[in-house]
């Protein structure tokens, strides 16, 4: 099969020719029609987060045809149409049984633990318990953009935080878990301020329609306590940095709700929290990692009405040969707004 690859941490990934997947007994092979180029894969070839073996095969955020079904998965035939988490439950544990697959202790990761989707086919185990039927209302593209950072900020948006109807929801950091969340929290009637250094991701903010933008850095969270007359309700760090949490927890009015989304690394993931401002304020701290594939019907659902439109984030389409370079580009700041998703199709 065709596949995106690299040979060690820090090597630009390249096309080539790699082994198809073999399918396992509990798992399909997907034929993959569309992935997206995440962040994610960037820091795990950054060696942020150790893959098991090289060459290795990014990518996480795909959707596809099933290829191959194992023996021991019933109900999926080859054709079906399929979107799959990043994070694969193993289906039986306490957690799992509880619902919360995207957090199992021992959860499984394409692209991570395994080769990922920046190939003609991926191979899926735990299958039985973590494949979503993808509807046909619902292209592929806009399904690979869906798979990670936008299923992880409505999980956050909508079962985390339970954000309701005229409450003010802060977002700190327009990337594409940022305008996910965004674009979730309009649909949910809530009233969305968006918060950048970007002044093209603040244009962007304000499409997709976040209420006000404010422009960072500065005194971000006493101009938010300032618009809201008293502070958000829920507000999230999209980012992953020591100013963006600060920011997104000292914005909050009493017994708001703080969501952290993005990834703190290095230092950042052990770091001082303003636990002072927590207790007085009595806040909740909630964090978000992806979403259960029994979770993802109610946003497939609005996705396919039009009430959600992910396709509006995916800001380029390109080529399986781009991918490669796309992915180290990330090193760079960004000069652009949206996701960039991979279409097969496109030679």
């Amino acid at each position: 099969m065709r596949a995106v690859s690299y040979p060690d941490y820090g090597i630009t990934p390249t096309l080539g020719k790699l082994a198809a997947p073999v399918c396992s007994d509990d798992g399909v092979v997907v034929e993959v029609r569309a992935t997206g180029v995440c962040r994610s894969d960037w820091h795990a070839w950054q060696g942020h987060d150790e893959v098991p073996c090289f060459p290795h095969v990014p990518g996480h955020e795909y959707a596809g045809v099933i290829s191959e079904v194992g023996a021991d998965v019933s109900g999926w035939k080859v054709g079906d149409r399929v979107v799959v988490p990043f994070a694969l439950g193993c289906g039986t544990c306490p957690t799992c049984l509880d619902g919360a697959h995207h957090v199992c202790p021992d959860n499984l990761q394409p692209g991570f633990t395994s080769w990922g989707s920046f190939a003609d086919y991926v191979g899926v185990p735990r299958a039985q318990a973590n494949l979503v039927a993808l509807p046909e209302a619902v292209d592929f593209v806009s399904a690979a953009s869906i798979g990670c950072r936008f299923a992880t900020s409505y999980h956050a948006v909508v079962e985390r935080a339970r954000i309701r109807e005229g409450e003010w929801l802060a977002v700190h950091g327009c990337g594409g878990i940022g305008l996910s969340a965004l674009m979730v929290g309009v649909a949910m009637g809530a009233r969305v301020i968006a918060v950048d250094v970007s002044e093209t991701a603040l244009k962007a903010a304000s499409e997709l329609g976040a209420e006000v933008v404010v422009q960072g850095p500065g005194e971000v969270a006493a101009r938010i306590i300032e618009i809201t007359g008293g502070g958000a309700h829920v507000s999230m760090d999209a980012l992953g940095a020591v100013p963006t949490m600060r920011a997104s927890i000292e914005c909050l009015r009493p017994r708001g709700r703080h969501l952290q989304v993005g990834l703190m690394l290095g230092d950042a993931s052990d770091t001082a929290v303003p636990m002072g401002r927590v207790l007085a304020y009595e806040l909740a701290l909630m964090g978000s990692h992806g979403m259960p594939a029994g979770d993802y019907g109610s946003m497939l659902d609005l996705v396919a009405s039009g009430q959600l439109r992910p396709e509006l984030l995916v800001g380029r389409v390109i080529a399986l040969s781009e991918a490669g370079k796309t992915l180290a580009a990330m090193s760079q700041p960004p000069t652009g707004s949206g996701m960039t998703v991979v279409d097969m199709a496109l030679s």
